[in-house]
Formats: structure tokens, C-alpha cells, sequence
């Protein structure tokens, strides 16, 4: 490796002309990037044990919108007392960026609890009540599913309205029957609606909302939605 000096003298003068020659330097594999490897055949690769810490660094953030920071400041204990004392995590409400966080600590047992208290929060940001949202704490088979009435039928201006209000019934009674008979819990916001409940459930739940929102008569969809929830029961 290096350069070596060739010296040559020419025929004519004098004069010394100096070559170079360049020798190629030979590749070296970096040990680092190397893996310790057994000499058997089919051996795993050893790596070392990753550090407790390392595992238990994790942050949730749920954004928090206007119109829910009022309600979330009358309802902070009742959502701080499960997350940090059933749960054992750390939670605050970042005034700078409008955030609840939530991150794990050293008392963490379960890293999953981390998930079940962001799905906490979003549940009272969408507009459930305490209560029903301590159910996804509790339950491990509770979803979410949220959608807007525009992704059924493109729907603007009075129709819109009007689909809203098939959708509450009078003095909310739609809403009423149909998260009694299918055993949820909905939340309609404007446009949008937030589904709480097991997964069949929720099926069950859409399926009779989208049917109210094309236009059927509620007394159809109660039929429909009532022989749905029955088999569902008998398969219980």
C-alpha cells in the first residue's frame, strides 16, 4: 500500500523524470458492521439484551380541539385518576401546543395500558361521557369507529340537515333505540359520528345509521337492526 518512486533518466539532458505508481489499497471489512456469528450451521445472531429504559420510553399526544377544552378541564380528575393511579402512567395537558400527553414510566407494568389511556382520551375528546370511555380502560374488546355522514351519501345544505335529524329522532329517540337494541354508545358531532362498542356491534350500529342516512323509514331499520342484534345474541 502507498505510492512507491520510480526514478527514470532520459536520454536526452539531464533531466530526471519522476513516475508514480499507485498501488490500489486492498478492502477491509469494518469489524464493526460485523456480526458475531457461531460456527454452526444455522445459528442466530447474538444480540445483547436491549435496556429497560429503552423500553419503556414511549409518549402519546391527543390533540385537544376549542370547543372540548372547557369540558376537559371540569372532567380532569375523573380522567387523571385512572391513567396515573390504575394505569400508572404519566399524563398532562400541554397549554403551548393544546396536547394531552401521556407517556410510560419506571411503575408501567403493562405497555399496553399506554394505548387503552390514549384511547381514553380520544374517547372524551370525541364527545363520550367518562363513563362510557373508563369501558376501553376496563374491556379489552371495545373499538372506536368514526366516520362522516358525507362518505355514505354526498349530502350538503338542508339534506344534510335533514339526515342529521333522522339520525337524533325526536327528543333523540333514534339514537336511544338503536344504541340499546345493538349495546353502544354514539356520538353525533355536526357531521361526523363516533361509534363506541365491540366490533359486531358496531357493524350492526352502522349498518342501521347508513340506512337512515339514504333515506329509509325508521321503522324498517329497527326491524332489520332488532334481527341482526337477535342472531348476534343467539351466537353468544
Amino acid at each position: 500500500m502507498g505510492r512507491k518512486l520510480v526514478h527514470r533518466t532520459t536520454a536526452i539532458g539531464n533531466k530526471t523524470d519522476e513516475v508514480v505508481v499507485v498501488k490500489k489499497p486492498q478492502k477491509r471489512k469494518a469489524q464493526d458492521d460485523v456480526m458475531e456469528m457461531d460456527s454452526a450451521e444455522g445459528s442466530k445472531p447474538m444480540f445483547p439484551p436491549m435496556k429497560k429504559e429503552k423500553l419503556m420510553v414511549d409518549v402519546r399526544k391527543i390533540a385537544v380541539p376549542a370547543h372540548r377544552y372547557t369540558p376537559l378541564k371540569e372532567n380532569w380528575l375523573k380522567i387523571y385518576t385512572p391513567i396515573v393511579e390504575h394505569l400508572h402512567l404519566q399524563i398532562r395537558f400541554n397549554l403551548k401546543t393544546r396536547n394531552v400527553e401521556i407517556r410510560s414510566c419506571e411503575e408501567t407494568q403493562d405497555i399496553g395500558s399506554l394505548q387503552k389511556a390514549a384511547d381514553f382520551v380520544k374517547a372524551f375528546i370525541y364527545g363520550f361521557d367518562v363513563e362510557d370511555g373508563l369501558a376501553l380502560v376496563r374491556l379489552d374488546d371495545l373499538f372506536i369507529q368514526s366516520f362522516e355522514i358525507t362518505d355514505v351519501k354526498p349530502l350538503k345544505g338542508d339534506h344534510l340537515s335533514r339526515a342529521i335529524g333522522r339520525l337524533a329522532g325526536k327528543n333523540g329517540r333514534t339514537k336511544f333505540t338503536i344504541e340499546n337494541v345493538t349495546k353502544t354508545r354514539i356520538v353525533l358531532a355536526d357531521s361526523k359520528i363516533h361509534i363506541l362498542g365491540s366490533f359486531q356491534s358496531i357493524q350492526i350500529a352502522k349498518r342501521a345509521v347508513c340506512n337512515l342516512i339514504l333515506g329509509s323509514p325508521p321503522s324498517k331499520v329497527y326491524g332489520t337492526m332488532r334481527a341482526l342484534a337477535n342472531r348476534l345474541t343467539e351466537r353468544c
